[in-house]
């Protein structure tokens, strides 16, 4: 890879799909890098239902596939955003050779220490039920399926957001899952795959999702090796804060790809 232009894979978070990368995407373009966006199972347009997906290496089917098409000598900087942290997690440990670093944007951050649904099995004990204002929770098979309400996305995710953006979200939002159910039964993220590549953290200050405070926490919890912080970013930072995220993202290209 050039020292100038970088590929970058940006994953979207539950519920969203591509279309919530539309500000960065030319962003990071008109600086001359590559950038894919995609949609991961059940989600934007992909035209799978939740119904049908069961495990979350299903869910994560298209960016895998992707990243087995990555020629051998090059790499990816793979940028999770919120439950896409976990994706790229799976992503890093499947194919580490190809990752040269994994960005967590808010995002879940597993160890190796631990099953990968310990970061959302703390998270549940740690935000209460009562913030999450008209989410619809409903079995799927054999998993729960969400899908974030008007009202949550109004004042947990977009609250610093464009209204544009928040209205944009309203629409597109599909169901999907976090997969607890069965993240808990995979095996732990392993030393030689996903704890072999660099791993960085941005933090979203204003963040009312997955708040300040526990992204601090798995950022000690999973030793991550750089941390970058963009001052009144919402749980959306590239709706809120795209030319922050943009300089960020550039930050940590510069130093690990």
């Amino acid at each position: 890879m050039g020292s100038e232009n970088k590929h970058f894979v940006l994953v979207h978070g539950a519920c969203h799909g591509a279309w919530c990368w539309y500000k960065l995407k030319p962003r990071l373009e008109s600086a001359g890098h590559k950038v894919t966006v995609l949609d991961l199972a059940a989600s934007g347009i992909n035209p799978r239902k939740i119904e049908d997906v069961h495990t979350f290496s299903q869910y994560s089917e298209p960016l895998l596939q992707l990243l087995a098409t990555i020629p051998p000598n090059e790499k990816v900087i793979l940028v999770g955003h919120s439950l896409g942290g976990l994706n790229i997690a799976l992503a890093t440990e499947k194919f580490p050779e190809k990752v040269a670093v994994a960005v967590f944007l808010t995002a879940f951050t597993p160890d190796i220490e631990h099953q990968p649904s310990y970061v959302l099995e703390k998270y549940a004990e740690r935000i209460p039920l009562s913030t999450w204002m008209n989410v619809k929770f409903e079995p799927s098979g054999n998993k729960t399926s969400i899908l974030f309400s008007p009202m949550y996305m109004s004042s947990n995710l977009y609250q610093r957001s464009p209204a544009q953006d928040l209205e944009l979200a309203k629409s597109l939002v599909r169901t999907s899952s976090l997969f607890v159910e069965d993240l808990a039964i995979q095996m732990k993220f392993s030393k030689e795959g996903y704890g072999s590549v660099s791993r960085s953290f941005i933090v979203c200050t204003e963040d009312l999702t997955i708040p300040m405070e526990y992204q601090q926490w798995m950022i000690q919890n999973a030793v991550i090796d750089d941390v970058l912080s963009i001052e009144g970013a919402d749980h959306m930072a590239m709706n809120s804060k795209p030319r922050e995220l943009f300089d960020s993202l550039q930050k940590i290209a510069t130093k690990y790809a």
